[in-house]
């Protein structure tokens, strides 16, 4: 430590950039900084986090780079982190290489979509995160112009001795065969600048120069050259339609939005370029969090990157929150509302969906990953002291007090534990009081779980509102236990409605539609079905006992093939003495006609 307050004291008050060396000389940690002495001086003089903690304990050695303005530092940290990749800095996760357009360097330039960008002179535009984009694209410049597609040599020697023949794509008239010299260089390059600006962005040019030239030919009765012009037309304002069009005010801007995933540490950025009131650029990337990095660094970090790789020189950059970073002739903008704000808007939709995308990929690989998700979701709604790994659920059901039960479902890690599901006959209340019951069974269960010393719920949910979830408390209190109380209210079509915790109760906020509410809705629908289930198959017997168990000589196999021939107990005792005897036989059909008219 006082070897470091010897080099913390002697850094300058400059900007720059800081490395952490480990005992053996490796670059474990690259910084940037506006003032080296301030920043490097924090690492040991705060109280620091845990992950921060361990990594000042690996710095053996401290070295820095003075540079001239805090732009240079975060390019050359952006540069020294992708070069030397140091453990404790964010590793930049990009191993999804999307597709580009390329404009190939090479006489009669090709146009086409590939994945690898080489350093030759050719032009690149992209990348495509939504690959549809780029083939309507594509599809457009196809129809538009006449392109080769071929991979010959077409020099002006080969192609004035005679070198190649026409192909099929001449004979239907998508390429104009420039190989045999029907068509000019000269004319070819023109179709080439023209896709190029279309490519940018900049279709509107395009659009006006087509659009006077079809009626300088309508003008001179040259219809049939108008017509073609004007097909042409229509495809680029079909294109346009399609595309992501924002204002035509707005150009050369870039929006940056990011999202964070606190339980995989990780941060998701997403880049778009606007050209002309147009999205002709956009792109999604993910952030490993190391240490503690806060969001406004990791974006920093993002637009560094993505600015550079694609050399963009944009004077405006929209992002969602203040940033403390300065760019050369650049204006941070923090939109409120107007078309910039739309822009945002959209960035945060497609990053919130790389993240969505992400996390559905990784459930697949993964399933308890988003179960303990979801499991967290809940603590963090109800602010609960455990991850509420056994979730137990009742629900009442009566027809006017009768055949009253009650029924408890048990949910481990998210999913049904049916072995555990229990079923209640209500046998110490009288009437339709749904709380007296709720009470009557949760005191059954848990002064028995106490008893056997069985494991309780770290979350109990009752199906109803605050009366259920008060009722439930008094018990749960009587007991002397400790278990969370959540209760399920429904709406008036019968379908979860709303969360409540705490007492007094509050309603917790739910997205439908989420897999929270979807878990939620299973459990809810789960208990109910249980519920109600073992409740008819109870009055169905109360209703056939009643009537038929009483009638000696006549058993279960009797009973069940007298139902499965007439239905009910009334067409039974309705029956004529013949049908009976043709189900039954004569003995047991004489028992029954008795037995019912001496009733």
């Amino acid at each position: 430590m006082e070897q470091f307050k010897l080099i913390v004291e002697a850094l300058p008050d400059s900007p720059g950039i800081y490395q952490y060396l480990n005992t053996e000389g490796a670059i474990i940690y690259v910084g940037k900084a506006k003032n080296l002495k301030r920043r490097v001086s924090s690492y040991f003089n705060k109280e620091q986090t845990g992950k921060t903690r361990v990594l000042v304990s690996k710095i053996a050695d401290i070295r820095y780079i003075v540079v001239n303005t805090e732009e240079d530092a975060l390019l050359l940290e952006n540069n020294l982190i992708k070069k030397y990749k140091p453990r404790y800095n964010v590793l930049l996760k990009d191993d999804k290489t999307y597709p580009s357009i390329c404009v190939q360097n090479e006489p009669f330039p090709r146009v086409f979509k590939t994945r690898r960008i080489i350093k030759n002179g050719s032009t690149y535009y992209g990348p495509y995160s939504h690959v549809p984009s780029m083939y309507a694209v594509l599809d457009l410049i196809k129809h538009l112009y006449p392109l080769r597609t071929c991979h010959l040599n077409l020099s002006a020697e080969n192609i004035t001795t005679g070198k190649f023949k026409v192909c099929l794509e001449y004979h239907i008239k998508r390429c104009a065969a420039p190989c045999i010299g029907k068509q000019s260089e000269e004319e070819y390059m023109q179709n080439i600048t023209e896709i190029k600006e279309i490519l940018k962005g900049n279709t509107q040019h395009i659009q006006r120069a087509l659009y006077q030239q079809m009626q300088t030919l309508a003008a001179e009765m040259r219809f049939e050259e108008a017509q073609l012009i004007k097909e042409r037309y229509l495809l680029i304002e079909n294109y346009r339609a399609k595309s992501e069009v924002v204002s035509n005010v707005l150009h050369n801007i870039d929006v940056f939005a990011i999202e964070e995933d606190h339980d995989t540490h990780a941060a998701f950025i997403n880049y778009l370029h606007i050209t002309n009131g147009a999205v002709n650029q956009a792109f999604t990337f993910e952030y490993k969090k190391r240490l503690n990095e806060s969001r406004e660094e990791l974006l920093s970090l993002g637009i560094v990157e993505m600015r550079e790789r694609y050399n963009s020189h944009s004077p405006e950059i929209i992002v969602p929150f203040p940033l403390e970073i300065t760019l050369k002739d650049v204006t941070f903008t923090i939109p409120t509302r107007g078309d910039k704000k739309k822009l945002l808007e959209l960035s945060m939709l497609n990053v919130k969906q790389y993240k969505a995308d992400r996390l559905k990929q990784s459930d697949k690989l993964n399933p308890e990953q988003r179960t303990t998700r979801l499991l967290k979701e809940i603590q963090e709604a109800l602010k609960l002291d455990r991850l509420p790994m056994r979730i137990e659920c009742f629900d009442n059901s009566n027809i006017q007090g009768s055949d009253a039960v009650a029924a408890c479902v048990v949910f481990k890690k998210g999913k049904p534990s049916k072995a555990d599901y229990r079923k209640y006959n209500i046998k110490t209340v009288v009437g339709p009081d749904d709380y007296a019951s709720m009470q009557e069974v949760v005191r059954r269960r848990y002064s028995r779980a106490v008893e056997e010393g069985t494991p309780l719920p770290d979350l109990l949910i009752t199906d109803g509102g605050k009366g259920q979830m008060s009722a439930v408390k008094e018990v749960v209190d009587e007991l002397g236990l400790d278990i969370p109380i959540a209760g399920l209210a429904k709406d008036n079509h019968h379908r979860t409605h709303e969360l409540l915790y705490g007492f007094p109760p509050q309603t917790i906020g739910l997205k439908q539609n989420t897999p929270l509410f979807r878990l939620l809705t299973q459990i809810q629908d789960e208990v109910h079905r249980f519920a109600i289930t073992f409740h008819r198959d109870k009055r169905s017997k109360r209703q056939i006992a009643s009537e038929l168990d009483a009638i000696k000589g006549i058993g279960e196999k009797t009973k069940a093939t007298l139902l499965k021939e007439f239905k009910s107990v009334k067409r039974i005792k309705e029956a004529p003495k013949e049908a009976l005897i043709r189900v039954v036989g004569e003995v047991k059909a004489k028992v029954i006609q008795e037995y019912f008219e001496t009733k």
